[in-house]
């Protein structure tokens, strides 16, 4: 009958200890605290986006990059192509790059406007007559970007790196 206690104790014992050590051990790794949340309105913004990307196939992530933007800023959408992407929105290409073209073309649609580099478009070997018809050529990539702030717009360098999933590079476990 005395061994009962003791194991009830010993019972007792470790259900208050297996919380207070994974308290101290979440601790560790929280020095600083927990982040605060702040998810304040925004007024309506017009945004620039400034796109030079290696590879057209980025140009998936971009369009992520302007939905989730219109959802928080509601305000207009212009997009300056000046990089190797816009090999993809030559006509000549639709088929190799069809899902991202779909797409900005669903952008353009509705109402994100896109204008592409002359100088890169002919550096690249193209002309207007090679892209489709929801592209605006303008003189020059940079300066066309200096304009659309002058007139308000907010810039917008968007890094074409997914974010999906990267917690789980470092904690491959916690992924359900």
């Amino acid at each position: 009958m005395k061994f009962i206690p003791k194991i009830a104790a010993l019972g007792l014992a470790l259900a208050f200890a297996i919380p207070a050590s994974f308290v101290a051990h979440a601790e560790e790794f929280a020095p600083y605290g927990t982040a605060k949340v702040d998810m304040h309105e925004m007024p309506v913004t017009d945004v620039v986006f400034d796109v030079n990307y290696e590879d057209p196939q980025q140009l998936n992530i971009l369009y992520n990059f302007i939905r989730n933007t219109q959802k928080i800023t509601k305000g207009k959408v212009v997009v300056v192509t000046h990089g190797p992407e816009l090999r993809a929105f030559a006509k000549e290409n639709y088929s190799k790059y069809q899902s991202a073209i779909d797409k900005m073309a669903e952008l353009a649609k509705d109402g994100v406007e896109f204008k592409m580099c002359n100088n890169a478009m002919k550096a690249a070997g193209f002309s207007a007559e090679d892209m489709h018809g929801f592209i605006t050529v303008v003189p020059a990539g940079f300066p066309e970007l200096a304009y659309w702030q002058g007139k308000g717009y907010k810039y917008i360098n968007p890094i074409p790196l997914s974010v999906k999933d990267v917690r789980y590079l470092d904690q491959p476990q916690l992924k359900k």
